[in-house]
């Protein structure tokens, strides 16, 4: 007779990259996950296909980010196109050098990057449970009971939470009642996974006065993304023929096999609410948005990161209950705000009046390429894309300032002494745990009270590469499990840090705490 599976602390609904992640990042902090999906297995299509690189940081603490950079296709520029012929490039190569190990962006599918997390969460010692669906749920104080429905069988379980990662269809945000408030663009759109000749690492954006097409990598045979706006015609019942002859002309390709093709509306929405007591809502379950910069599927993945840790921290008893009360606030901020932006910058690109055309036929092909010849604008806009400037300044975890690090910043990468791989200062935070990190000189009172604590200490010597990541010499950052500075601390500050331990019922390992300067 096999062993039964731990009694779970915590229900998954949805087996996508949000859902996955989160079960990952919960199983890695030893909390026993059950997840299930009412599909059959992972995804066979490439729906998304940019991983930026704040998802490859957290993917580095966890193990594994190496293997997605090997699998996937650095995207090395942008080749704008008028007419069918090439008007512009924007070089990209690693356009957010000395920002983040991993300074490019990255195309890798999600059918495969679902795979990989598969067989990850296995190696955690989870299975996933396909073909299961979420029929009901209801929760008390005490915790949160579940009716899944397998095939014809209806299974009850239980758990301490349950976060819905159900998709923009999530049963869990239906069974809560949440409004889904937004709307849905205009234009129906196109998407095709498609074959060619030629073995394009780019991507190929055609912009005019009425049309928008991209192509870009999807897999490392030559298969190619195709996204674009459907041409009006008064029905959405379009075959991929009917569309082949243009996109081959607009984007200088021949096409000689079709992979997947489909049609679809845009929608932009967030839920009402991210929380109702032990349920929580990620990914697509909570906010949906135009796909403007590739950002769904990491903010997702951002959000499972965010409610992992603190999750694990109040399960383990680490932690107060009123720790998971943050992670409303700080992700539906974000998502919100995403919401936003995206969808102006998608209204410019697909508007069909006066402003569209200007931007599409003069301020893209001819000022974004010259801007990016400046390296100022090639951070912003690495910063903008890549996902690095998220912050959670507002949140009741952030505090203080030093030098131009302020709490809720995402802690800023210094690269190791010439560049030495695994001795930068994101290396340590492969522990998953709170830290203190100084760069400069440690005070003698900080580290008593970090040894105390049993709160890791680590000191690197101060740099030029550390002053110019915008932090302050001899100041102390509390970071949290997910790289973000909780508390800066300009003169390491013993009472401020004793005072948010207290406020938040912070309980630290029992390893040494303090490691010796790098």
């Amino acid at each position: 007779m096999q062993p039964q599976p731990p009694q779970p602390q915590v229900l998954v609904a949805g087996a996508g990259p949000t859902g996955l992640a989160l079960a990952l990042c919960l199983a890695r902090r030893g909390v026993a996950v059950r997840i299930f999906d009412q599909a059959c297995g992972p995804g066979q299509a490439s729906r998304a296909m940019v991983v930026h690189a704040r998802t490859l940081e957290f993917y580095r603490q966890l193990g594994f980010a190496q293997q997605v950079v090997d699998l996937g296709i650095p995207i090395h520029a942008v080749h704008l196109r008028e007419d069918g012929e090439d008007a512009a490039e924007l070089p990209l190569g690693d356009i957010g050098a000395d920002l983040s190990p991993y300074p490019f962006v990255l195309s890798f599918p999600q059918d495969e990057h679902e795979r990989l997390l598969v067989d990850q969460l296995r190696a955690a010692g989870v299975e996933v449970e396909w073909n299961t669906a979420l029929e009901h749920l209801e929760q008390d104080e005490w915790g949160v009971r579940a009716v899944l429905l397998q095939g014809a069988q209806r299974i009850n379980t239980s758990a301490a939470y349950l976060c819905g990662c159900d998709g923009v269809h999530s049963r869990t945000r239906h069974a809560l009642g949440l409004a889904f408030d937004g709307g849905t663009y205009d234009h129906l759109y196109y998407v095709a996974d498609v074959h060619t000749a030629c073995a394009n690492r780019d991507i190929m954006v055609h912009l005019d006065a009425n049309s928008f097409a991209l192509m870009l990598p999807v897999r490392t045979a030559g298969m190619q993304r195709l996204i674009g706006i459907v041409p009006e015609s008064g029905s959405d019942n379009v075959i991929f023929d009917d569309l082949r002859p243009r996109l081959e002309a607009l984007l200088g390709i021949a096409i000689d096999q079709v992979n997947w093709f489909s049609t679809y509306r845009v929608h932009h929405r967030v839920a009402a609410r991210f929380r109702v007591d032990r349920v929580f809502l990620a990914g697509d379950a909570a906010h949906v948005h135009s796909p403007a910069g590739g950002q769904g599927m990491n903010t997702g993945i951002g959000d499972a990161v965010n409610l992992a840790w603190k999750l694990a921290q109040v399960l383990r008893g680490d932690a107060d209950a009123a720790l998971l009360d943050t992670y409303e606030p700080e992700r539906s901020a974000f998502a919100r705000k995403l919401v936003s932006t995206t969808d102006r910058a998608f209204q410019l690109i697909v508007a069909q009046g006066a402003g569209g055309r200007l931007l599409r036929n003069w301020l893209v092909p001819h000022v974004l390429p010259a801007l990016a010849g400046f390296d100022a604008a090639r951070r912003a806009l690495f910063r903008t894309i890549s996902q690095v400037r998220i912050h959670y300044h507002d949140s009741a975890l952030s505090g203080g300032r030093a030098g131009e690090i302020i709490g809720g910043d995402r802690l800023p990468w210094v690269p190791g002494p010439d560049g030495a791989d695994g001795h930068d200062n994101f290396a340590p935070l492969q522990t998953l745990d709170w830290q203190l990190h100084v760069y400069g000189a440690i005070d003698p009172q900080l580290a008593a009270l970090a040894a105390a604590l049993h709160l890791p200490l680590r000191a690197w010597p101060w740099s030029a590469a550390a002053e110019q990541a915008g932090l302050l010499e001899d100041a102390a950052y509390l970071l949290r499990p997910d790289l973000h500075v909780a508390l800066a601390l300009p003169r390491q500050e013993t009472d401020v840090l004793q005072e948010l331990i207290a406020q938040w019922g912070l309980r630290f390992g029992e390893e040494d705490p303090v490691q010796p300067p790098q």
